[in-house]
């Protein structure tokens, strides 16, 4: 029985409960010592929620055998919720059109509102408009402003509005450093008279709330549709995880960082395929490793393609709480209640301990190195870099013109040079290294070329704060990394227009120049449609490669550039030494950096705190708005699934990037007409991601990206198709109108990871509303899958060794489908010839099934509601 496990502990002068992981284990023959830690704190989750809600029980004894109950599944309530907001703003609007239909069904709309605290960070709307100068800062956030006004007075009504919501105002910081340095508890409690100690879960609409996984925090990202879910109490269900133990050993050498060692591990671990697992890291390698640079390895699971990647509280914990001037009383709960309840990393256990597959990594071994061109797993070291752009040898020189220099560029040359929030600039050591390094090339003095781009964008004010007082943001902002924003910019597409001179000739002829970014995802056309090589490095290499101008060299050996006497500059002149960095850091990281940022959060930015704010039950959409409008998700869907015609056949990688809509919005694009036919000007376009709250453009932005190769037209890049009624080729979203208007249902044909990439919900929602009713894929990334099932679409993947090729599937086809449990019998038929096969249908959770049916989880949990189940 759960109830017999609840014990009280006193900390300090105060009583608390907790349940007794440790105690179910021994009193079913079995020792917490041999779990791993992250399926500890499932065990607590389920044993703790058992104690309230009986049907959990049944749950428990797939503990007790962890890892031969794969095929079993466990529940998974998190604590609590973080929306950035880009994805947050349709979560809000859906939570809005519910009210909507909720009070349109009889009931009170006032019961609609989060069920556990939600946190929304403003940060993925600024843009990289103006760049490396002193006014980019005060220009990018006046542009956003007037970009997002009506977004943001819409996120203003839902603070007002909805209970348990706090919006955290742009340009404070970015979602995973706010979340790592200030949201996290660590260990939270109830309410109660006698409060319940558990320890802190969660769940975002980033796939890199992974980053969280450093302070022993279990969380990773989702779709909006299933943040949407746990915002409104819906339980989730997944199988019961298999846990990848990395052993760590040895210490970091001198010449690498964090960044170099989260991009080693994530090319080991891809090779090892920890796709849809678990990772945990162990092993004396820890005791070293700071917990900002554990930060930059968890941030990158979803690049390594694990769920989470997981490091359990340990000293470095504690140290880092204190760091960042958590309260003592708060420190002295997460230590004790660690240790009482087996959360407390204990090496000498490293042996007991049993993980599903084991991996090791010497750091001692890590190199500097960079990653890319177009995936992170794909690791380049220094010396091998330039021979990346051999294959242009046979390209002639571009010519451009830049503030009234000439310049001859080669492939490889810089048109953008970024520091991004994401993965590095929680790290104080990447960020002091890089503005020492700085400082060196500023001495000797080097400069950046005027073609390149260059901008940093710090994960919150605390970065400035220290790299101010120590007197090397100047340095930085000599070399043009000025300070131009606190939000993702460059690593999710925000970068901008490229530098006047460049863009114009970039555009016309499509010379294939590079850029190189310290943020974890290079795909081809993301950080900007005009970039065809895109490598990730830690922030002082931006740096270095910034002075050099290109990529097309070898740092190992090559010189960087020459100072005032004409002598050769090498990165090993400007690398800072580790007692330089360390003393820095001493100095001038301080913990009363971080209480007093954040104890200001909410008040630091004035544009925010101008705007009006309104409370009302529900929300007065504007019937004239292109940036917010209600969903249509509540229509009654037939799950027709006859005559389905291929709207895309795609190959292997499809990201949700080339998915979901992202980016610029072209005039020549379905959306790009849309707005021009409601009189948008193009210069008020906006992106993507800014209009996620409408519909109409974001369905017209599915399935568009530039990259897109759509096999049925083979001639063509982008969101095009043939049309199978007309026999036409034309965009992806005008033949998907079609069928739907001729009541046609269609499917699209994938290859091998299908949806891989950023947590995008409207890389499902987008497809829905198109009309796609399947997805057939050679296999599926995680988050995708779990999308698209909760969007009402059904993912069915092929049986082990077949694929549209090897069943000569070429898209002509009309299919038709007749669903089982586990298996699907699909029936493929064409003017020549009828091909019958199975595959998989990918309801990985019993909840799955129940989502599908209903059409999307939003309809169920609405019927739930209703219904009072």
């Amino acid at each position: 029985m759960a109830d017999d496990y609840s014990n009280n502990i006193r900390i300090g002068d105060k009583e608390y409960q907790f349940y007794n992981i440790d105690k179910f284990m021994m009193d079913n023959g079995k020792k917490v010592q041999e779990l791993p830690y992250s399926i500890r704190i499932l065990l607590e989750l389920t044993l703790r929620r058992s104690d309230k809600y009986s049907e959990m029980k049944q749950f428990l004894p797939n503990y007790l055998d962890w890892d031969q109950k794969h095929e079993h599944d466990i529940p998974y309530k998190p604590e609590r919720v973080i929306l950035q907001d880009f994805t947050g703003v349709p979560a809000l609007v859906d939570l809005a059109a519910m009210r909507e239909e909720y009070e349109a069904q009889g009931e009170d709309p006032n019961e609609i509102n989060p069920d556990v605290p939600v946190h929304l960070v403003i940060d993925h709307s600024v843009q990289v408009d103006m760049a490396g100068n002193e006014d980019a800062f005060e220009y990018n956030i006046a542009q956003e402003f007037k970009r997002n006004k009506e977004r943001y007075l819409f996120l203003k009504w839902a603070q007002e509005s909805f209970d348990n919501l706090s919006v955290i105002p742009p340009d404070t910081g970015i979602i995973h450093q706010v979340n790592l340095e200030y949201l996290s508890a660590v260990i939270r409690q109830s309410d109660d008279a006698v409060p319940v100690l558990f320890p802190d879960t969660l769940v975002g609409t980033d796939s890199h709330t992974t980053m969280i996984n450093a302070l022993g925090v279990l969380g990773w990202g989702v779709g909006g549709i299933e943040a949407e879910a746990s915002m409104l109490g819906q339980e989730s269900y997944f199988p019961m995880p298999q846990v990848v133990g990395v052993r760590l050993t040895g210490k970091l050498p001198v010449t690498a960082t964090a960044t170099d060692l989260a991009l080693t591990l994530t090319h080991l671990l891809r090779e090892f395929n920890v796709v849809g697992k678990f990772v945990e890291f162990y092993g004396p390698g820890l005791k070293d490793l700071p917990l900002a640079n554990r930060a930059t390895i968890s941030n990158m699971a979803p690049e390594y393609g694990a769920t989470c990647g997981f490091f359990p509280i340990d000293q470095q914990t504690i140290d880092y709480l204190r760091l960042t001037d958590r309260t003592k009383e708060q420190i002295e709960i997460v230590e004790t209640y660690a240790r009482e309840n087996s959360l407390m990393y204990q090496e000498d256990e490293d042996n007991q301990r049993k993980y599903s597959e084991y991996v090791e990594l010497d750091l001692n071994e890590v190199e500097s190195s960079v990653a890319g061109p177009k995936r992170p797993q794909d690791l380049v070291k220094l010396s091998q870099l330039s021979q990346q752009f051999r294959k242009y040898d046979e390209l002639e020189n571009c010519g451009v013109s830049i503030e009234e220099k000439e310049f001859q560029l080669r492939p490889g040359a810089l048109g953008i040079a970024a520091i991004t929030s994401c993965t590095n600039t929680s790290n104080p050591e990447i960020l002091i290294t890089a503005g020492l390094l700085a400082k060196k090339a500023v001495e000797n003095g080097l400069k950046v070329p005027e073609y390149v781009k260059t901008s940093f964008a710090p994960g919150s004010r605390v970065v400035t704060e220290y790299l101010v007082t120590a007197k090397l943001q100047k340095y930085l902002d000599n070399l043009g990394f000025n300070i131009v924003g606190y939000g993702c910019t460059t690593c999710i597409g925000n970068s901008g227009k490229l530098k006047d001179g460049v863009q114009d000739v970039i555009e016309k002829t499509s010379y294939p120049i590079a850029a190189i970014e310290s943020g974890n995802r290079n795909f081809e056309g993301r950080v900007n449609p005009l970039i065809k090589d895109t490598y990730l490095a830690s922030p002082p290499l931006v740096v270095a490669y910034a002075l050099a101008g290109t990529l097309d060299i070898d740092l190992s050996k090559d010189a960087i550039g020459y100072n005032k006497m004409n002598k050769p500059v090498y990165l090993t002149d400007l690398w800072p030494t580790s007692k330089e960095v360390s003393e820095a850091i001493h100095k001038y990281v301080k913990p009363k950096l971080f209480s007093n940022n954040y104890s200001n959060i909410f008040k630091q930015n004035a544009s925010w705190n101008a705007l009006p704010s309104t409370k009302s039950i529900n929300y007065k959409w504007d019937k004239k708005s292109t940036y917010l409008a209600s969903p249509p998700l509540f229509e009654n869907n037939e799950k027709k699934l006859t005559d389905l015609r291929v709207l895309a056949k795609l190959g292997d990688s499809i990201t949700t990037d080339h998915i979901s809509p992202a980016g610029f919005i072209g005039q020549r694009t379905p959306a790009g007409k849309y707005l021009l036919a409601h009189e948008v000007n193009p210069k008020d376009f906006n992106s993507y991601g800014s209009r996620r709250g409408n519909h109409e453009v974001m369905i017209r932005g599915t399935l568009a990206n530039i990259r897109l190769q759509n096999q049925l037209t083979p001639d063509k890049q982008g969101g095009f198709t043939k049309d199978w009624l007309t026999g036409e080729e034309t965009t992806i979203y005008e033949a998907a109108m079609n069928y739907r208007t001729q009541k046609i249902g269609s499917i699209i044909l994938a290859g091998k990871d299908y949806g891989m990439g950023s947590s995008r919900d409207w890389a499902a929602k987008g497809v829905q509303l198109l009309g796609v009713k399947v997805v057939i894929a050679e296999s599926f990334e995680r988050i995708h899958r779990s999308n698209l099932v909760m969007m009402g679409v059904l993912p069915l993947q092929y049986l082990p060794g077949e694929d549209a090729q090897s069943l000569k599937l070429d898209g002509t086809e009309s299919f038709s489908i007749t669903l089982d449990r586990k298996y699907a019998h699909v029936i493929a038929k064409s003017t020549n010839k009828i091909t019958k096969f199975d595959v998989i249908s990918r309801f990985d959770a019993p909840i799955d099934i129940k989502y599908y049916q209903a059409n999307g989880i939003l309809p169920y949990v609405l019927e739930k509601k209703i219904s009072g189940n």
